[in-house]
């Protein structure tokens, strides 16, 4: 017989207050059953799910990004070796995305965006005539998007959100 854990103890087990553990479910990204109480019991391969939630959240995955990526995992029992690893490789270019922005964003605020060169004509950031907001909103060069027009003398090269 499947032992089956309280909300206490997959909270303790999992490093969650017991309302997160109820909010996640209520989310849709873990399932409880019922018990003839009434009282929710999990599953132990709910553990691998939160687990796999928390890191998630941590790199700025959103819930909803979260929750499409399970709901591709049978619910029913625990996945495979083999249905994990269909979600990684889905979430793969996403990852890289993301760490590709990251890594940009910190070389970014390391050289450019601090960097005092007091030069116009060679920052990476200047924006002259507020070109930029032909690309659409948000920090265009810092997300890669290539600058506008080069003042006189000078080259724009493509932004990759390094220096």
């Amino acid at each position: 017989m499947e032992q089956l854990l309280s909300v206490g103890e997959v909270a303790e087990r999992a490093g969650l207050a017991a309302s997160a553990v109820r909010f996640y479910e209520a989310q849709g990204l873990i399932a409880a059953r019922r018990a003839e109480s009434g009282h929710r019991r999990f599953r132990r391969d709910v553990l691998r799910r939160l687990a796999f939630v928390r890191v998630a959240q941590r790199v700025g995955l959103s819930l909803e990004e979260i929750a499409e990526a399970l709901s591709g995992l049978p619910e029913d029992r625990a996945p495979t070796k083999a249905e994990w690893a269909r979600l990684s490789r889905g979430w793969r270019a996403r990852l890289d995305e993301r760490i590709a922005l990251l890594e940009g964003l910190r070389d970014g605020l390391s050289s450019c965006i601090g960097c005092g060169c007091l030069s116009l004509r060679t920052c990476a950031l200047s924006n002259p005539g507020d070109w930029a907001a032909t690309l659409g909103p948000g920090p265009r060069y810092l997300l890669g998007d290539a600058s506008g027009p080069a003042p006189a003398g000078t080259e724009r090269k493509k932004r990759t959100g390094r220096g």
